[in-house]
């Protein structure tokens, strides 16, 4: 009876069921009756799964085989080289199917060890190696990026460009005094969409921040609303608060942070320029800054709008997408090139991949025409992965309930 309290609940859990049942069993002795047991014995097989984890991330690593039919760990490995699986998969005959990555070392231990066995490559990692070569694609069109973002008021920022630090914030990446300014053009820019009617779900997937993020930006009134409940730091600029903001309102807002360096200077008062400039931009209003205007979509944002199914994209991400695609061919054709390639995994038509690849070679786009032509090294695999229902996904599984912490025992 403990034995199954113990397979059932591990330490911990099984122990309070003990004492329920009267049987006086501590929480050690359940895991040593389970420890003792024998391991059950398997059969080889015929769809096996094959997967590596790390046992100590960075140092060490072993590798899982799982049967691919019931999703269940059969051995494990040292290490995540290509002999061990070779060595096992000749000690085990009749396996039919190999399930893997796309690791080269379980390819060939997979080729040594059952020369007949159909390899697999999973469908998860061919989606991730396609985004990885989606985003180099991207990024080596940033410009085309950069040219559909609307541009700052040239005059405005001309006028009071010591003052006017609330500009697009992807030039916010200043050395000194990121978070105020940050703090100001993102509250800026959340009230202004909120203006033209977006709501606050669009908005936070536009902007691509947390929803909570988002909501505390809409609620606040003034952007120093955001620090309440912050004490901040005193500084020996804090005595000038008046005088400083009774010049810029007189001033009308045209006035710089040089000017205010030089009356300060004159008072007999000098202090250093990157103390004030920090300290004005946190502190005091200014309340003709330009408002700033939505930046150009990130790198990571475009690669989001590609990959992603078109059914989880909204109306304003479907709208900057066809925006980006317009302007850029490239991006264009790197869309088409995804599209073709998910109808091709979500409808099993392995046989139309040799099709695509020669189509993206062709087209010599950064990423996509590596990615393709890394896809011939291992076309069996990946085609059988594209055609057949078999996948890695059991023994991914598998790796994280080996990994999981057991109740009231270590991590494995």
């Amino acid at each position: 009876m403990l034995e199954r309290v113990g397979l059932a609940l591990a330490g911990r859990a099984g122990a309070r069921l003990a004492a329920q049942l009267g049987l006086g069993a501590g929480r050690m002795t359940l895991l040593r009756r389970v420890m003792a047991l024998p391991d059950p014995q398997f059969t080889t097989p015929r769809v096996l799964g094959v997967d590596d984890f790390a046992t100590r991330r960075g140092h060490s690593y072993a590798t899982v085989i799982t049967d691919g039919e019931r999703h269940r760990p059969i051995d494990v490995l040292p290490g995540r080289e290509a002999a061990p699986l070779a060595t096992w998969l000749a000690a085990h005959p009749g396996v039919e199917v190999i399930c893997r990555d796309r690791a080269g070392a379980y390819a060939e231990g997979a080729a040594l060890g059952a020369p007949h066995a159909l390899q697999v490559a999973d469908r998860y990692h061919l989606l991730q190696n396609l985004g990885q070569a989606v985003e180099k694609c991207v990024a080596a069109h940033r410009d085309c990026l950069r040219s559909i973002a609307p541009q700052p008021d040239q005059a405005v920022a001309g006028e009071n460009a010591d003052a006017a630090f609330a500009v697009e914030p992807r030039s916010l990446a200043l050395p000194s005094g990121r978070r105020p300014e940050r703090m100001r053009a993102h509250h800026a820019l959340v009230h202004g969409l909120l203006s033209k009617g977006m709501g606050l779900r669009a908005l936070t997937r536009h902007l691509g921040r947390g929803r909570h993020t988002v909501q505390r930006y809409a609620r606040a009134a003034h952007w120093q609303d955001m620090v309440t409940g912050r004490s901040p730091r005193t500084s020996r600029l804090d005595m000038h608060h008046h005088y400083l903001q009774r010049h810029i309102d007189e001033a009308g807002g045209k006035i710089t942070i040089i000017e205010l360096h030089k009356e300060l200077a004159s008072r007999g008062h000098p202090v250093p320029y990157s103390s004030l400039r920090d300290w004005a931009r946190s502190r005091l209003q200014w309340p003709d800054a330009p408002a700033p205007v939505a930046a150009a979509p990130s790198v990571r944002t475009v690669v989001g709008w590609i990959t992603r199914h078109p059914d989880t994209l909204g109306e304003e991400e479907n709208r900057q997408l066809k925006t980006v695609l317009d302007s850029c061919p490239e991006l264009d054709q790197t869309h088409e090139f995804v599209r073709n390639f998910a109808r091709i995994l979500t409808q099993h038509t392995g046989a139309d991949l040799p099709d695509w690849i020669n189509t993206a070679r062709a087209a010599q786009l950064p990423g996509i025409t590596g990615f393709a032509r890394g896809l011939t090294s291992d076309l069996e695999a990946v085609i059988a992965g594209l055609t057949l229902q078999w996948s890695s996904g059991g023994t991914e599984g598998a790796v994280t309930r080996l990994k999981a912490p057991l109740p009231g025992g270590p991590r494995c």
